[in-house]
């Protein structure tokens, strides 16, 4: 879920705006930066910012009594790295809070750390990891995007638990609560993630392969598969 506004002590919500914050400032240069060598793939920027935002606005009931998500920061991290993601999902999460009343500004430092800072560092990570491993294209799109949104929520489970120790077992027993509390609706929100990243890395193959191939997404042999 985004921490909901006001949940987070002050010193809590104010320590994670700092964490966030040369993420952000760092993936507004990548940004520029890319943008500046190759103007044509605006697109494909805006494609991974609108999935994101499209996806991440999704919010659906659990069981427990809050809400779970999909985040699709997955597809942009791996088209364009892991710190691109820190403004489009800043962005993303300020508008939401705005427009959707999902999230909040106080709780935005971490909800941007767990969602687009952690999630496509993962993502990124394990593509590459796949990849080098020789698995399938669409397996390894799958393993990136569904393992990035279940870190995420284990990066919230624990932003919680550090601002709400259990009075007994601390840590490691508010920790587990969180975690257990969102698994049921992530779980199988994660894997469809998955499946629906590969969807649209495919139809991104089939239209876009020579920028593909460029950006080392892909190869030759994957484009023409």
């Amino acid at each position: 879920m985004h921490i909901m506004e006001g949940f987070l002590p002050v010193k809590h919500a104010i320590g994670w705006s700092i964490a966030s914050a040369p993420f952000v400032a760092f993936g507004l240069h990548s940004i520029n930066k890319k943008i500046k060598e190759n103007p044509e793939r605006r697109m494909l920027l805006g494609v991974a910012a609108a999935f994101t935002f499209v996806l991440s606005a999704l919010k659906m009931p659990s069981v427990t009594g809050s809400c779970s998500h999909p985040t699709g920061t997955g597809l942009g991290a791996i088209l364009f790295g892991p710190t691109a993601m820190a403004p489009i999902g800043a962005v993303v999460l300020l508008f939401q809070a705005f427009l959707l009343a999902h999230g909040g500004l106080t709780t935005l430092g971490a909800n941007i750390f767990s969602m687009a800072i952690v999630g496509p560092f993962a993502a990124a990570a394990i593509f590459r990891m796949a990849t080098a491993a020789r698995l399938p294209f669409g397996a390894s799109i799958f393993l990136a995007a569904s393992l990035a949104d279940l870190l995420t929520y284990v990066t919230t489970s624990a932003q919680l638990a550090l601002a709400f120790p259990d009075p007994a077992g601390g840590f490691i027993a508010s920790f587990a609560k969180f975690a257990g509390v969102f698994a049921i609706t992530q779980i199988p929100l994660a894997i469809s993630e998955g499946f629906l990243t590969v969807v649209v890395m495919n139809a991104l193959v089939r239209f876009n392969a020579r920028e593909l191939q460029e950006m080392k997404v892909t190869t030759a042999e994957e484009a023409r598969a």
